[in-house]
Order: structure tokens, then sequence, then C-alpha cells
């Protein structure tokens, strides 16, 4: 590609301000926007487009749009447009406050959906038409292909069905990048759908470019912007022994013979607890470790920086501002070890399955069977989105879920006797693992399940009250499968809106 970032002179002449480029997005259009936890989004643009809508709205004239996307995106996008009050409809998957807030209030719409299925709702027309795609690239070449950036996400899908595309290159992200994605073009809708020939982890069976139509692309913009990430936090006490734990059971493990030495690919969602995990592997035994996950994370970098990882698939980088700029700065060292993919074959169920894939997630809440949620404050409040844990989890080789045991200083069980959403089902959860142990579900019927989940994952302070709940659900309904005490079932989330605390 070169130093010149527009390397195509034909896509050269369609450079604009990012004004000019926003205004070919026409109020009520749905926008098919690149980015993933916070890598790889446009910068310019949806500024651009607030502004517009900011605009419009004080002259009298509502603009909204509806906004699609990888996953989470930042501040400059989700944030700007929800300020503007310019978000008709989101999905799949967000965690901006202000996009939060408004969704609680009932003033955006919102579809949770698992990410591994957006890309075919979005080819079956079940949507609606998508309007524009704005995507940001790393680059153009010479011949009109497009570098992706920092996430690939659901961007082919986009330029693909979109009616128009505008490109935003960033020339903050590194030149090197080119070379590190793989775009699969093989994907097909029932009956046409073939095997994808994805053997392993680090399997190639794409091209590093997307491809676009010069005529389709109606703007192009030039930024250098970074992408914006928080730091991650040293991990706590918790984080630690939660990952001491979960350390144990995969060497234990491997000496029942139940897992190779260099255990299967690794999937982690992201967050603290699991970058905690991943750096607690880091210090283990464990050689030659690959990974098929969505995200790249700070303990995973570090993880192929040390050579304990060999390689790592996913959609996109999560990184710190400093491990980002180690990207930046070292991405062609990386060039053999890092793919990046669609989000529809990073999570693709059945790729997950034939992989055996080891899949750690955090979650909001467990139940005394298994069941998690991990989206919803107090049954209604979304906080952020199931993302792509469905996928993994239920589909995994072994699927774990990470939490600490309480939550607000001790206000908050994680453990309760009934959650208040269901994201994945008792049937999905393998391994639920708190700081205080690991509870190993798996070939357990529902109450030696809940025997396990009380034992070793409550927190001291909650586990007589989960005692007492369990044995009188036994006591009343003995004949029943699974015990509960529909009366009460709820009541622990009840007792912290009233005094906001889950404690008697």
């Amino acid at each position: 590609m070169g130093k010149m970032r527009v390397a195509s002179a034909e896509l050269r002449r369609k450079v604009v301000p990012a004004d000019a480029a926003a205004a070919l997005i026409p109020a009520g259009a749905n926008v098919g926007m690149s980015g993933f936890t916070g890598a790889g989004y446009p910068k310019a643009v949806p500024l651009a487009l607030a502004r517009r809508i900011s605009e419009a709205t004080a002259a009298g004239t509502p603009f909204r749009v509806s906004v699609w996307t990888g996953a989470s995106t930042a501040p400059e996008l989700d944030g700007a447009l929800a300020e503007a009050d310019g978000i008709e409809l989101r999905l799949p998957y967000q965690s901006d406050p202000v996009s939060r807030r408004k969704i609680n209030a009932g003033l955006m719409e919102y579809i949770d959906v698992h990410l591994s299925h957006v890309a075919q709702l979005v080819w079956e027309g079940f949507l609606g038409h998508l309007d524009v795609a704005l995507v940001e690239v790393s680059g153009i070449t010479e011949d009109g292909r497009l570098v992706p950036s920092s996430s690939v996400g659901n961007n082919k899908t986009w330029i693909d069905q979109a009616e128009r595309v505008i490109v935003e290159v960033n020339s903050w992200q590194s030149t090197e990048l080119e070379g590190l994605h793989d775009i699969y073009y093989g994907t097909a809708l029932p009956p046409h759908r073939v095997p994808i020939p994805l053997a392993r982890p680090g399997d190639r069976i794409g091209t590093p470019y997307l491809v676009c139509p010069p005529e389709k692309i109606a703007a192009v913009v030039e930024t250098d912007r970074p992408d914006r990430n928080s730091p991650f936090t040293e991990p706590d006490d918790a984080s630690r022994r939660i990952a001491g734990h979960l350390l144990e059971f995969l060497e234990h493990e491997v000496a029942r013979g139940r897992l190779p030495a260099n255990l299967l690919p690794l999937q982690s969602g992201v967050g603290n607890v699991a970058n905690a995990v991943l750096n607690g592997l880091g210090a283990g035994p464990f050689e030659n470790l690959t990974a098929y996950t969505e995200v790249i994370q700070d303990g995973m970098l570090g993880l192929l920086r040390s050579g304990t990882l060999s390689v790592a698939s996913a959609t996109a980088f999560s990184l710190s501002p400093v491990a980002a700029e180690e990207i930046n700065a070292n991405a062609a060292a990386y060039r053999d070890r890092i793919v990046l993919r669609p989000q529809e074959i990073s999570n693709h169920p059945e790729v997950v399955r034939r992989l055996g894939v080891l899949a750690m997630n955090g979650i909001i809440e467990a139940d005394l069977y298994g069941n998690i949620n991990s989206t919803h404050l107090m049954g209604s409040q979304i906080q952020n989105g199931i993302g792509g844990s469905g996928d993994f989890a239920r589909n995994a080789y072994i699927s774990f879920f990470l939490t600490p045991s309480t939550a607000k200083a001790g206000a908050i069980s994680s453990i309760v006797p009934m959650v208040s959403h269901v994201d994945h089902t008792e049937h999905d959860v393998h391994v639920l693992v708190t700081e205080q142990g690991l509870a190993d579900l798996r070939g357990l019927a529902p109450r030696r399940r809940a025997r396990q989940i009380i034992d070793r994952c409550a927190h001291p302070d909650y586990r007589p009250l989960l005692e007492d709940y369990h044995q009188r659900a036994l006591a009343e309904s003995p004949g029943k499968h699974t015990p509960h005490l529909i009366g009460e079932a709820l009541g622990w989330h009840e007792r912290y809106l009233a005094t906001g605390s889950m404690r008697a």
C-alpha cells in the first residue's frame, strides 16, 4: 500500500470533509457502522452527523437514524449520536452510558442480538434495507481494495448490503495492519451453504482486504484519530483468586486426560476478570496455547508477546492505550500470529463447536441451578448486551462463567435463588467460578448443582440465606425437578430495590 493511505486515483477524487460525507446520510436511514469494542469505528463522520442532527432538531425538524454496528463503539459515535437524540434503533451491542440511559428510559429502541446472527439477519432482510455503510479502514490500495483497521466486525456485510458506502481512512492506524486480516467471502444463506474450511485457529481462508465496487463508494474521509479504549485496572484479590481456581481446574483436566497439555483454543470475554485469567495463564505451566475468540485484549497480547500463545484469531482488538500503541508500532511482528476475521466467522457456532473452544465469560448473576443473567440489572435495566457470550457458551467444549461473588460492596449477591433475567440457561453452563471457589456442574442433576453452587461459589455472608431458601424449597416441593418458592424467588431483588441491600 505504501505511505499514501488512499492509493487509488479514482477514490482520491472522492475525498471530502466529514460534514460533506455526513450530508449523504438522510433522516430515517439505516446505517451500518464499523466498530467493535472501541476499535476500528469511524471517528469523524458520526460527530459531523451528530452536529447536523442537533441543528435540525433545534430548527424543529427531528432527525434520527438507526445504527447497526459490530459491537460497542466509543463516545465519538454512540455517545455523540445518543446525546443528540439521533438514534432511533441500536443493535446489536452497546456499552455507552448515554445510550444505556436512553434505552432504559424508553427513548431509544435496542435489539440485543447474538453477534454471530447479525449478518444473517441483514442478508435475510429482517432488519430492513441498509441505506449507508460507514466503515473505517487503514488504507485503500491502488486497485481500490480496502485495508481493514483494528476491527472487522460486520464490515463485509455492511459494504455488500448497503446502497452507498462512506469510507473513513484513518492514518492513526498502522500501515503494517495490511495482511493481518482474513475476510472470508464464502458464506451464503440456506440452501446454498457449504462447510467453512477452517480447521485450526490460525487458518487463513479468505483475503486480507474488504472489496467494494468503486462506484458504490460515495465519499472518502481522511482522519488521524486514535481508537478510544479504557485501560484495564490491575487485577484485584477477587480476580486473582478466580484466575487461580480456573487455572487449577485446567491443570486437573489435563492431568485427568480430558484436555491436551496445550489445552484447546481459548475464548475470553472482555473485562478485568477475564484479563486477570489471561495474565494467570502466562504464569502457569501451559505452552503453545491458541485462541479462537472475538477480541484480543491486553492479557492475550501479553501471552503472544511471551510466546505462551502461538496464534490468536478474533474479530477485533480491545486494548488499553498502551497496548494499542504497541500494536501500532509492531503490527508486522504479530502478522503471522494474529488473524482478524468477520464476526460471523470469529463467532460462528459450528466452528466454535468443531474446534472445541474453552469459553470464559463474565456475568451479572447466577442462580442455584446454574442459569445465568449477563445483561440486565434487577431484571429490567439493560447493562450492555449479550455480545458473543451466547455464541461461544452454547457451543463450547467447556463453558466457564466467572464473577466475583458480590457486588456493590457486598450489598448484592451474584448468586441468587433465581436470576432476574436469563441469557444462558443451565443447559449451557458447565463451570461457575467466583473468588470463593469453582463449581463443576457437568453431569449433575439440578439439586446437586444447587449444592455445588451454594457450597463453592456463594459468599459466606449469603450462603446461609441460600441454604435456607433451598432447604425450604425442597421441603415444600419435594416432587419438583427444580424446587423453587415462586412467591419469593425474586425476593432478594425486591429487597435490594427497597432497601439498597440483598441482605435480610
